[in-house]
């Protein structure tokens, strides 16, 4: 009896930290959306495994582009840099409050590297 208690009680846990919120930001409130996007891309890539990598993507007037590079020229403006369906080079400038990415882990088969987002902020004067 003293078993099937132990199971029903931890899989009572497990459920009730299944639904628990998910960790809060890395920044404080009213901090500029870019500085946020930025600090969530950041540790979505510090989870990953050797072997996964993360494919962002971000949808502009009709094109998807898979982001390799977002870059912050200011904290309300983002400049996102990767390649479209053609594999051809795009950016798009948007202001970082309106922007919204689809993030996705996926495994990278071997030989090939797994790809890294670049992640650049302007050095502080």
């Amino acid at each position: 009896m003293a078993f099937a208690d132990l199971t029903k009680q931890l899989a009572q846990q497990a459920i009730l930290s299944a639904t628990k919120d998910p960790p809060a930001a890395t920044s404080a409130p009213g901090e500029p959306a870019g500085k946020v996007i930025l600090a969530q891309l950041a540790l979505m890539q510090r989870a990953l495994k050797e072997d996964e990598e993360l494919i962002v993507l971000f949808d502009a007037g009709g094109e998807r582009i898979r982001v390799l590079e977002v870059f912050l020229p200011s904290p309300e403006v983002a400049v996102l840099s990767g390649t479209d369906a053609n594999r051809a080079p795009v950016r798009a400038i948007a202001p970082a409050s309106s922007i919204e990415l689809l993030c996705r882990t996926v495994k990278v088969p071997p030989p090939a590297r797994p790809a890294r987002v670049t992640l650049v902020v302007p050095k502080a004067k």
